[in-house]
């Protein structure tokens, strides 16, 4: 990739589109360690991606070498902010992987109460009542006020 401006390897391009759809096959399970290895495959293919698409050269700092040969330092800033993200996301799931072990014995993440819901429903191949916002504002308690509320000591007419 160094020299005369060549542009990534199709060895670096297959990498990126192994370790992208890996991560977000694996993102797509019900285990929380499946779901953590696919967070940092998908962060590995996404700072290759960023790395593949900056510009080869020399170290990027002044007085090195000529300013037309040296590499731009913005991928490689991006890249390690990623990889301080992606720490801490790992480190996160971990724990949360880790929590849910722990309380449960797996670490499988269990369907709630509304998905529960909505697979009844489609198995009664039924729809589900839907909020038309028909209701008045005074009807429906999920509306709230549009006017804020007035603070203590004050008029509505501006008089003080």
């Amino acid at each position: 990739m160094r020299g005369g401006g060549a542009g990534p390897t199709l060895v670096l391009v297959v990498a990126v589109g192994v370790l992208t759809a890996t991560g977000v096959t694996l993102l797509l399970e019900r285990s929380l360690t499946r779901i953590l290895l696919g967070v940092i495959l998908l962060g590995n293919g996404v700072n290759l991606l960023i790395l593949v698409g900056g510009r080869a050269g020399g170290a990027p700092v002044v007085g090195t070498g000529p300013d037309g040969e040296m590499s731009d330092a913005l991928p490689q800033a991006m890249v390690l902010t990623a990889i301080v993200i992606t720490f801490g996301l790992t480190a996160f799931l971990a724990a949360v992987a880790y929590r849910s072990w722990y309380l449960s014995g797996n670490d499988e993440v269990q369907d709630d109460v509304e998905d529960q819901q909505i697979v009844a429903l489609a198995a009664r191949n039924e729809v589900a009542n839907a909020d038309l916002g028909g209701e008045g504002p005074g009807d429906d308690p999920e509306q709230v006020s549009p006017e804020p509320a007035q603070r203590p000591g004050r008029r509505s007419d501006g008089a003080r």
